[in-house]
C-alpha cells in the first residue's frame, strides 16, 4: 500500500509528539511508500521508502503558505499514494476530503480526545473511517468508529534487564506537559498526607514534562512553589521536559507512574509505563475502564479524592515487592498483546482493503 499521512509534527526529539516517529517507522515496515505531509519538520531517522514533506511552520511561514503548501502536496503527488490516515487533526480532512473523493482515495482519520466541536462533527462525515484508541477515547457516535487500541513500541518501552530494587526507596513518576488540567497540585497534596503518615520508605518523585502553553507557565511556578512551600523539595524534582527516548529510563527508574488527568481519551503515557514493567495509578475512565479493569480496585482512584490518591500510593509503597514485580509484568502483558505498535498499524491497514 501506497500512504499518506498527515499529522502535526515529525520530530523523534519532541516530549509529547516524539512518539510518533516510531509509528512512522512501523507504517514503513507494511508499506511500500509513505508520504507524510506535517505542520513541522524537525529532527528524524526514517526509512528510505518514507517522504517527509512540511508545511513549514519551522522556518514561521504564515497560514496561507501552509494552505498553499498542504494543496500543492496532495496534488503534486496524488499518484504516490492510494489512501489517507490524517493523525488527531481533523482540519485536514476537511481541507482535503473533496480532493480525495473526486482521486478515489480513502480517508481515515485517528481521533483521542474528550473535545467535540464543529470541525470535528465536520469531518466525521466526510471521513470514511474513524481510528480511536478506546471507547471512551472518541465520544462522537459514529457508525464509522473502529476501536484499535493504542500503539506502544514494546521494544524500546520494556523493563530494565536487572529487576534491582532498593528495599528503602519507593520512586514515584508522573510524565506529560504542566497544565491545569494535569491536576499536579493533587498529588503534592497526596504527597503532604503520605509525609504525615510517616512510612517506613524514602519517596522520591520526579515530575517530567514542562509547560507547552504560555498559560501553563504561571501554572507551573505555582506547582512549584506549592511543593517547596509544603516542605517536599527534598523529595520532589522537578526534571523538565525529555525526549520520547529518554523517557524510558524513567519509566524503568520508576515503582509507580501517578497519572492524575481524569479528562481525556487513553493515556499513552500509561500503556508506555506499564509496557516498562511499572505500575500506573489513575483515575482516568479510558485507563481505569477500558485498561485496568481486573486492577482498578487498588491500581485506580476517584476524580478530586486526594485521600484516595494518598491511601492507594500508600497501599502500594506497603505492597510486598515480589508482588508489585508480578503485577507489573501481568500489566506488560497486557500492553503487548493489546496495544503493540506493530498489532495496531496491521489493524489500521487492514481497514483501508
Amino acid at each position: 500500500m501506497k500512504l499518506l499521512i498527515l499529522t502535526q509534527k515529525v520530530d523523534k526529539d519532541d516530549p509529547i509528539l516524539g512518539f510518533f516517529h516510531y509509528w512512522l517507522k512501523e507504517f514503513a515496515k507494511h508499506c511500500s511508500q509513505v508520504i507524510v505531509i506535517c505542520l513541522y519538520k524537525g529532527d528524524y531517522d526514517l526509512p528510505d521508502n518514507v517522504r517527509v514533506l512540511s508545511l513549514g511552520k519551522e522556518s514561521g511561514v504564515s497560514r496561507i503558505k501552509y494552505i498553499f503548501r498542504f494543496y500543492k502536496y496532495i496534488w503534486q503527488y496524488r499518484k504516490e499514494y492510494e489512501n489517507v490516515f490524517v493523525h488527531m487533526n481533523q482540519v485536514y480532512v476537511i481541507l482535503g476530503a473533496w480532493f480525495w473523493k473526486i482521486m478515489h482515495k480513502k480517508i481515515g482519520l485517528w481521533y483521542t480526545h474528550k473535545n467535540i466541536n464543529n470541525s470535528l462533527k465536520l469531518a466525521e462525515k466526510l471521513t470514511d473511517i474513524i481510528f480511536s484508541a478506546s471507547d471512551s477515547s472518541f465520544r462522537l457516535q459514529s457508525k464509522k468508529l473502529k476501536v484499535m487500541g493504542h500503539g506502544i513500541d514494546t521494544e524500546k518501552f520494556s523493563p530494565k534487564d536487572k529487576q534491582v530494587e532498593d528495599n528503602d526507596v519507593f520512586n514515584i513518576l508522573t510524565v506529560g506537559r504542566i497544565s491545569p488540567i494535569k491536576k499536579y497540585e493533587q498529588l503534592i497534596e497526596a504527597l503532604v498526607i503520605i509525609k504525615q503518615r510517616k512510612i517506613n520508605k524514602k519517596i522520591f518523585v520526579n515530575i517530567v514534562g514542562g509547560p507547552v502553553m504560555t498559560a501553563d507557565e504561571n501554572y507551573f511556578e505555582q506547582i512549584k512553589t506549592m511543593a517547596r512551600e509544603k516542605g517536599l523539595s527534598d523529595i520532589v524534582s522537578f526534571v523538565g521536559p525529555v525526549s520520547n527516548d529518554q523517557v524510558v529510563k524513567y519509566f524503568r527508574g520508576a515503582n509507580l507512574l501517578v497519572h492524575m488527568c481524569q479528562e481525556g481519551g487513553l493515556d499513552k503515557v500509561s500503556l508506555e509505563a506499564m509496557a516498562c514493567g511499572t505500575l500506573v495509578l489513575s483515575n482516568n475512565d479510558a485507563v481505569k475502564n477500558d485498561v485496568l479493569s481486573d486492577y482498578k480496585d487498588y491500581l485506580g482512584y476517584e476524580k478530586d479524592d486526594i485521600m484516595g490518591l494518598a491511601d492507594k500510593i500508600i497501599f502500594l509503597i506497603n505492597k510486598d515487592k515480589k508482588e508489585r514485580r508480578l503485577l507489573g509484568k501481568k500489566l506488560r502483558e497486557l500492553v503487548a498483546n493489546n496495544h503493540e505498535i506493530g498489532i495496531l498499524v496491521e489493524k489500521i491497514l487492514k481497514e483501508y482493503k
